[in-house]
């Protein structure tokens, strides 16, 4: 059975103590209110991620999660962050790939790549986005366009290598705009992209990987969502800043 997973990406946000006090809200809520096997991942500014970590430890259904890694172990590379040291520092999931990544920082599907084998090498489960323009998805361009994403990103790995990345499908012209897919939408393009793995590494390895939804997730609409066969969870941006929203999205997953 795949993994049930909901990961709030906090982005850019937050001082220490509005971290502090939201993460423990955040488990408290969680602890008391969700029953089911839902792993709850939050993806928080780098500088945070040891101190967030005593919260946490004591809390088995949530993990946390950096946003970002460098494809290199080490060198030359000021403000960058490697896999060894979210390794060193037991950080066990780290965001790929997002929408925001290749916008802002022209990272590309072989940079992806190299992120995807430095995250696994270390032991890191990568949360691998992708994701198409609304430019695109007006072109009826949209499922070539994520399909190329994961075969120039993901398709040189083995599968048991692919086993251990969780995909986060994010129509980019939904993520912040308070537009959302549709459930028909979301659940095509992850059927879609699991047809995709399929052809690659066969059935068996493609209905094993966790495929999320990312793209203005709220509780309002998560229910409706996590109800599609080949949504297995969400990856969650603006919600995740608030612990009610985010405790109720979980909640709509267990």
């Amino acid at each position: 059975m795949r993994k049930k997973i909901v990961a709030g990406n906090w982005k850019m946000n937050k001082t220490l103590d509005e971290a502090l006090a939201l993460t423990s809200e955040v488990v408290n809520m969680i602890q008391d209110e969700v029953r089911g096997d839902v792993e709850v991942v939050l993806c928080t500014p780098a500088l945070y991620l040891t101190t967030l970590k005593k919260y946490v430890e004591n809390a088995p259904k949530i993990a946390l999660g950096a946003q970002n890694c460098h494809e290199k172990a080490s060198g030359a590379y000021t403000g960058e962050i490697s896999a060894p040291m979210l390794k060193a520092a037991g950080i066990p999931y780290v965001i790929i790939g997002h929408s925001e990544r290749r916008q802002y920082f022209a990272e590309s599907n072989a940079q992806l790549a190299a992120k995807v084998d430095s995250a696994l090498e270390n032991g890191l489960t990568p949360i691998f986005c992708c994701g198409e323009s609304l430019e695109q998805r007006q072109n009826e361009d949209y499922v070539n366009v994520v399909k190329t994403q994961l075969t120039e990103s993901l398709f040189h790995l083995s599968a048991d290598q692919l086993a251990s990345v969780v995909i986060a499908y994010e129509p980019i012209w939904a993520i912040g705009t308070g537009l959302t897919a549709s459930s028909e939408q979301a659940q095509e393009m992850h059927a879609a992209l699991r047809a995709h793995l399929s052809s690659k590494y066969g059935s068996e390895v493609a209905d094993g990987i966790s495929i999320l939804y990312g793209g203005s997730v709220g509780a309002g609409n998560a229910a409706e969502l996590f109800a599609c066969p080949d949504v297995d969870g969400g990856l969650v941006g603006g919600a995740s800043l608030k612990s009610r929203d985010f405790t109720d999205i979980v909640k709509a997953r267990q």
